[in-house]
């Protein structure tokens, strides 16, 4: 992480008003360093094509508030984020507009692991919150990180369900990093941070505006691999995340539901128009397989347990067990003696760290 006066100029940086990716990116290219930047005359940032009120933040920074978000990422579990920190997700860095500095309460490992967006209606049908904590706290066991917005409804079972599952789960917030809303989630946020993290691009003491939940959906999508959306109405806010997700070329998924409930029809209406429909865990990890080389990139490899130069034994005799050759996971199983749902882990394991890809049948290939 960046410290001293480098950070406090990405700070200010961040909030300067009309600051987003794109002005960023060139004022960077032009002067090096957000220090240069603001020792630039009004007369150099006005040639880049910065507005008036843009020029005369950059000239005059709110150091008030940069000390205030600094006081706050002096506290424990408490981290500040720059485009120049190692930390900074690549997931998330990738897309079109990444926030400048992300705020962080937790651990910054679960910010590495590859997410799953879990999204949908705030007022879920029993069944929609039932079948949610369900989906998370599976693809929680197998080793993703469920990834949401922190509100009531889906968003709370998804990271309910993570947490159930002994997994890890990341709130993206729409407030500043030490205000947490709904109230009602005060609990929920004490055990998402003891379980993964709590991220938020607003400075501290930033309160819920309504636009900045639309705002915050981009990051929601960004963290992630894919996004799935489980009941939404036509007008739900998860359908922006959706969109955000396929401008980033993210997977999207939906469930399906029935046509005569409203909370379905914001998802059916997303199949039709091209998300992938998915009733099971297993084709939510089929279609994050179509996400390669984000997900078998070796740069962006999640570690497996054990040397991270060499695979831990287990993995290693099971990998021994997959051929070069369409290899069925039943076979895998009478041959280690080990349960479905341990091999079912491992293979994902695997196919993220690039050693092996899923193919049709239910059958696993090894591929290096």
């Amino acid at each position: 992480m960046n410290g001293g006066e480098c950070l406090r100029h990405w700070l200010a940086l961040a909030q300067t008003p009309g600051m987003g990716a794109r002005r960023a990116t060139r004022l960077l290219e032009a002067f090096g360093d957000p220090g240069e930047i603001f020792r630039q005359p009004a007369a150099n940032l006005r040639a880049l094509g910065l507005e008036t009120r843009t020029v005369e933040a950059l000239n005059r920074p709110r150091w008030e508030q940069v000390e205030r978000s600094l006081n706050w990422g002096s506290q424990p579990q408490c981290h500040i984020l720059t485009w120049a920190d190692t930390d900074y997700p690549p997931q998330l860095k990738q897309i079109s507009s990444p926030p400048l500095v992300l705020f962080v309460r937790g651990s910054l490992e679960a910010l590495a692991k590859p997410q799953l967006a879990i999204v949908g209606s705030r007022r879920p049908t029993d069944q929609g919150r039932r079948l949610t904590r369900e989906f998370s706290r599976e693809l929680a066991k197998l080793g993703l990180v469920i990834t949401s917005g922190l509100a009531l409804g889906i968003d709370g079972a998804a990271h309910r369900g993570a947490l159930d599952g002994g997994g890890r789960t990341v709130a993206v917030a729409g407030t500043g990093p030490d205000r947490i809303y709904p109230g009602a989630h005060k609990n929920l946020a004490v055990e998402i941070v003891s379980q993964g993290a709590i991220v938020s691009e607003f400075p501290p003491g930033t309160p819920p505006r309504p636009r900045n939940f639309p705002r915050r959906n981009r990051i929601v999508s960004g963290l992630a691999l894919g996004t799935l959306v489980i009941e939404a109405t036509r007008n739900s806010g998860s359908l922006i995340t959706a969109r955000y997700a396929l401008e980033q070329g993210r997977e999207v998924m939906a469930v399906p539901g029935d046509i005569h409930n409203p909370q379905a029809k914001g998802c059916n209406a997303l199949i039709r128009q091209g998300a992938r429909l998915v009733e099971t865990v297993e084709e939510v990890l089929e279609a994050l397989n179509l996400l390669s080389p984000a997900v078998t990139s070796e740069a962006e490899q999640p570690p497996l347990p054990g040397n991270s130069n060499e695979l831990a034994d287990e993995y290693q005799d099971l990998l021994n067990k997959i051929d070069y050759a369409p290899t069925p996971v039943d076979q895998l199983v009478d041959e280690t003696g080990l349960p479905p749902e341990d091999i079912a882990s491992m293979l994902l394991i695997l196919e993220l760290e690039g050693h092996v890809a899923s193919v049709a049948g239910g059958c696993y290939q090894r591929i290096r």
